[in-house]
Order: structure tokens, then C-alpha cells, then sequence
């Protein structure tokens, strides 16, 4: 596509909604997002789109993307920056913004697409780019890399995302909208420059409790992540520094003592005394010297939800809200159907792109239509396993699918702790394949570890367990596995897992899910009839003691290798009788409600209007 400019009406309606995220997944040639957060922030547009919604999504540019993966035979984990040139695919806009950033001007510029639904309606994506000549050469870089650099750069990237969209919006005529709407505290910066703009127009000061609930009646707030390290924190005097003075003057810093933990690490007594703190402590504590940009957004949004039920009972407990509700993520059907059981759909269920829920009546798809459907995906997932590896992957041996990012809490290897009783049990079954994918944050050195621990592990088995870890963890190859997979496998620590999208788009396949109860697997799991749990639910009491995590990983992989031996696999050996109702239930009672177009609805009828 050739780059024009436009002019500020290009949108073509006045949106209501701003969607506000770091990352969004439109599509592998826009290498804007990192994982599950951004693939999420994709599927909701096009559901958004489907639906109608007047929303446009603010975003950034990332010229590097997040890091292309590459991995030595031994796992060592190699990324570099993505080539690709944002002028083939979207169209630069002719309005311009600028903030200021450590007494600095920098300006902004932003970039759109459109996402199409289904009768015709978009709902545009607008991407922010700082790589301007009248930039200087550090400030043009601002927006480069996808959580990319240190302390000053995040800060950055998170104040043109917040400041500079809300502004950019402005710019476009864009500034009398119903909500914005952070996903995650990314673009929590966006709370202060609403209320700098609001208290303009209402002749008050920023702090006026008008201007503060003026605030709280636009801003909506989805919190994503129960680990420390999703929630961004940066030193106060580098905010102070960095950010205009009027936007500075607004922040409160963390409360003294910080902000909870992961509740796996509390002790009941402490969960308790997390619950005693409320937010509105931010705001009248003595400067701490951190500055929480989720306690930000929280602090003037009207509405805040986790993304499953579960998560909602977690993040009431870690930031001691009882307001905080849940909204339970989903997958965009028509994008994650697999091709082959999209055609079963269109012939079977023919309004099922229009109203998921008609996926209910997959109960009653003829069982050789969901077995040759699955047969035929599992067939391109082994071709791309065969191709790119020399694993020699049988279509007909029963595939276990992994793909998730690689750090410490999702447990990757948790399969293959005891190799002697996986061994035999596939000795006892039949040849078990592993396919597992996903990136590690560069910075993250335990997570690369764990990629390098599956590598050797991999090399020493022989016989019926082969495994394999696919490079490049993107959406293409995530479609394959989630198709391909005869079972989908999910590990997380709980309560560390707040939704886990990956397992929902497997399910919309047909494929059954094996997973620990947390995230929205504790909605979707009905036991031997969707799938299967590993382990009890650990955190259903909340003045209970949580095991230990040594523990919980041993009882774990207890549960996991009886699972398999005794319910997965004997259920597998039966295809017509036994598998295909399995499958065919985990499309209808999880496959038609863990969807987008749902969660977009509850969004819309609950937080927007």
C-alpha cells in the first residue's frame, strides 16, 4: 500500500470508544505484539468490528516488532529486531501531535489500518510513530522496539501510548468519546492528561473531586496479570523528570510497603492485610519514590475488571478492591477456526461467524466430519513439524501441544519431569509427540533456561516420546497447534494463570484441553466431557494455606501422568465412540462462549454504554 496522507475525518464516524494498548495482533505481516495480551487486543477489534462498536484502538508502532526467535540445536534462545516497512500496510495520517518529554518536544505522528467486520463496518487501528526527522535521534527511536530498553525508555514508550494518544485523538476530532479503555497499565498515563484536559474545560484545578469523577466516568480499566512483573513500576524521580510538569503534578506514587504480590507467595494473614489497602491510598500517601501504573489507571477508572472470574477473585484480594469485576477473555471464532473445521461450521451450523452461541449445536456434527476435520489440520501441523525439524512426527501418534511464552510460572517442562514414567506410559499407549513454541523475554533468564532444559531433555529420549520446540512462536504457527494438537496442554502455577487464551482457540477446534484449574480453564473444564483438570483447585479457600510451589509441581506432575495414562489416552483409542463427543463438546459449551464477540458484548452492554 502506498503511503498517502489524509485528512482528520479519514476515520469516517466519530468512535465512542478508545481501546488503549501496548501491543495488538492483526496479523504475523504486523509485527506489533508480543503474545497472548496483543493477539487478544486483535481479536477484540475484529469482534468490536463484527458487532459494530464505534471503538478505535491506539497502539504503537514498533518498526523492530517484539524479536524474532531463533534457537541453536542446543535451545540458546537468539532474537533480533523484525525488518518490515510500515508503508506496504498501513496509510500515514496527516494530523500531528507532540508532548514533552524530559524538557524535550517530541512529536508524533500515527499510522492506521482498518479492521473490516463482517457486514462491512471497520473499526480502526491507529499506530503511533515518534521516528520523525524533527525528532532527534534518541526520541525518533521512542517508539522502535516492543518493550524494548530500560527504565527511561518504558517510561517513554507508556507516556506517548497514554499522553500522546489521547492527544493524537484530539487531533483527529476524536476528544468527546464515551470511554477509554486501558488494556493494561501500560496507557495509564492517559488518566492524568484526561484530567489536565478536563479541568481546562471546567475552569477547576486537576485535583477538583468534579474533575476527578469526570475522569472516572470515561476510563475503564482491564488488568491482565496476578505477577509482580506485569504491573510496570518506575522511579518517581525519573517521572518527575521525565514527564511535563502538569502531568507529573498528578501522579501519586505507591503506597509505603508496595503494592501486593503474587498471592501464591501470601500467607493468609497477609492476603489480609493486602485486602486492608485500598487504592485510594495512592492518593493521599507521602511520596514513596515508585510510581505503580496500574495503581495509576485504577485510581480515576469507574470501571476495572479482570479477565476470568478466578483472576477477578485474585485482583480483589492483591489490591484489596472489592470493585473490581470479571470479564472472561475470548478468541475471535472466525479467525481461529482452523480452515477444515470451519468448513464442518459453514455446512453444519451455517450462522455460526454471525452468532457463535449456534456453536452449541456442534453436539450434533456427525462424529467422521469432526474426526477427518481434525485429521486434516493435525496433518499440517506434522508437515510443519517434518519440515522444519527431522523429528520424523507420525499424523497418526497421539500429539500433545504447548505453546505459551516461556518463563518460570507456566511451567514448561512440568511434562517432562519424569521422563522414565512418560516413557512408559507411551510404551503402554503408544508413541506420545510434544510440540512445544514460544519466546522468552530477552531479558529473562530463566525462561531461556527453560527452553535450553526442553532441548536437552529432547536429545536424550529415544524411542515412543519424541519432542520438539518450534521456533518463532507467532499467530500463523500458533493456528496449527491449536488445530493440530490432539490434546491441548496448559501448566501455569495457579493462581498465576489470570485467563490463558491459547486453550480457548483449541477448544474452538475441537481439541480437548489439559490444564490445571486457574484462569478460564476453572469456567471451561467439565471433567472427561470438555477435557481434563491437573490437580485440585488449590485456591477455591482463600484463608487456606497454598502448598508450597515444590510441592504443588510434584503433585502436579502426579496428577498430569495419571491423566494421561488413565483417562486421556484410553479415550483417545476409541476416535467414534469415546474422542469425537469429546471434541465435540468442547466446541459447543466452550468453543461458543469463550468467544470475543461475548466478551466484546459484555464490555459494550456493561462498562462502555
Amino acid at each position: 500500500m502506498t503511503t498517502a496522507r489524509t485528512d482528520a475525518g479519514t476515520l469516517g464516524f466519530q468512535p465512542r470508544v478508545a481501546y488503549f494498548t501496548m501491543e495488538i495482533g492483526l496479523s504475523d505481516a504486523l509485527p506489533t505484539y508480543s503474545g497472548g495480551l496483543g493477539v487478544l487486543a486483535g481479536d477484540t477489534l475484529r469482534s468490536a468490528a463484527d458487532l459494530r462498536v464505534p471503538m478505535v484502538a491506539v497502539t504503537l508502532l514498533h518498526r523492530g516488532g517484539y524479536f524474532t526467535q531463533t534457537l541453536d540445536a542446543d535451545g540458546t534462545q537468539h532474537d533480533a529486531p523484525i525488518q518490515w516497512n510500515p508503508g506496504d500496510l498501513l496509510t500515514e495520517l496527516a494530523p500531528r501531535t507532540s508532548i514533552t518529554l524530559g524538557g524535550d518536544e517530541v512529536h508524533v505522528r500515527a499510522w492506521m489500518c482498518r479492521v473490516r467486520g463482517r457486514d462491512g463496518f471497520e473499526a480502526p487501528v491507529l499506530f503511533l510513530d515518534t521516528d520523525l526527522p524533527e525528532n532527534d535521534a534518541a526520541h525518533r527511536g521512542i517508539t522502535n522496539r516492543l518493550y524494548g530498553g530500560g527504565d527511561e525508555l518504558r517510561l517513554q514508550q507508556e507516556a506517548v501510548l497514554g499522553i500522546g494518544g489521547v492527544r493524537m485523538l484530539a487531533a483527529m476530532g476524536c476528544d468527546r468519546l464515551a470511554r477509554y479503555h486501558m488494556n493494561e497499565g501500560h496507557a495509564s498515563l492517559l488518566v492524568p492528561e484526561l484530567a489536565r484536559r478536563l479541568a481546562a474545560e471546567m475552569d477547576a484545578e486537576p485535583t477538583d473531586d468534579r474533575v476527578r469523577e469526570a475522569v472516572r466516568d470515561l476510563c475503564v480499566f482491564t488488568t491482565h496479570t496476578p505477577v509482580p512483573a506485569g504491573h510496570d513500576r518506575f522511579p518517581m524521580p525519573l517521572a518527575e523528570t521525565m514527564l511535563e510538569p502538569a502531568i507529573a503534578a498528578l501522579l501519586a506514587p505507591e503506597p509505603e510497603g508496595g503494592t501486593p504480590t503474587a498471592p501464591v507467595e501470601a500467607t493468609p494473614a497477609a492476603r489480609r492485610g493486602a485486602a486492608a489497602m485500598s487504592t485510594s491510598a495512592v492518593a493521599d500517601a507521602a511520596r514513596a519514590g515508585t510510581l505503580n501504573m496500574t495503581l495509576t489507571g485504577f485510581e480515576l477508572s469507574g470501571h476495572i475488571n479482570a479477565v476470568a472470574r478466578r483472576h477477578g477473585a485474585v485482583s480483589r484480594r492483591m489490591f484489596g478492591r472489592a470493585d473490581i469485576k470479571a470479564i472472561t477473555n475470548g478468541v475471535h471464532a472466525g479467525t481461529w477456526a482452523c480452515p477444515a473445521m470451519a468448513r464442518v461450521f459453514d455446512e453444519h451450523l451455517p450462522a455460526w461467524r454471525d452468532d457463535n452461541s449456534e456453536l452449541r449445536a456442534a453436539v450434533g456434527i456427525p462424529a467422521d466430519a469432526l474426526l477427518a476435520a481434525h485429521a486434516e489440520a493435525k496433518r499440517a501441523l506434522v508437515d510443519r513439524v517434518n519440515g522444519e525439524t527431522k523429528a520424523g512426527f507420525d499424523a497418526d501418534a497421539f500429539t500433545i501441544g504447548f505453546g505459551r511464552r516461556a518463563t518460570a510460572y507456566k511451567r514448561l517442562t512440568l511434562l517432562l519431569s519424569d521422563v522414565e514414567r512418560l516413557e512408559s506410559i507411551a510404551g503402554t499407549h503408544g508413541t506420545i509427540q510434544v510440540v512445544l513454541a514460544g519466546k522468552a523475554h530477552p531479558k529473562d533468564e530463566p525462561g531461556r533456561e527453560l527452553i535450553a532444559e526442553v532441548h536437552r531433555i529432547a536429545r536424550a529420549l529415544a524411542g515412543p516420546v519424541r519432542v520438539v520446540y518450534l521456533p518463532g512462536y507467532d499467530m500463523e504457527l500458533c493456528g496449527r497447534m491449536v488445530a493440530g494438537s490432539d490434546i491441548w496442554l496448559n501448566t501455569p502455577r495457579p493462581p498465576l494463570e489470570a485467563s490463558g487464551t491459547s486453550g480457548m482457540k483449541a477448544a474452538l477446534n475441537g481439541v480437548p484441553n489439559l490444564s490445571t484449574l486457574d484462569g478460564w480453564w476453572l469456567e471451561g473444564c467439565v471433567e472427561g466431557v470438555t477435557g481434563w483438570a491437573i490437580g485440585g483447585d488449590d485456591f477455591a479457600d482463600p484463608d487456606a494455606t497454598p502448598p508450597t510451589p515444590k510441592r504443588q509441581d510434584e503433585r502436579h506432575a502426579a496428577d498430569l501422568y495419571s491423566a494421561l495414562d488413565e483417562a486421556v489416552l484410553p479415550a483417545f483409542a476409541e476416535p467414534a465412540a469415546r474422542w469425537a463427543p469429546i471434541m465435540a463438546h468442547s466446541i459447543a459449551l466452550n468453543g461458543a462462549h469463550f468467544t470475543t464477540q461475548r466478551m466484546v458484548r459484555e464490555y459494550a452492554g456493561g462498562l462502555y454504554f
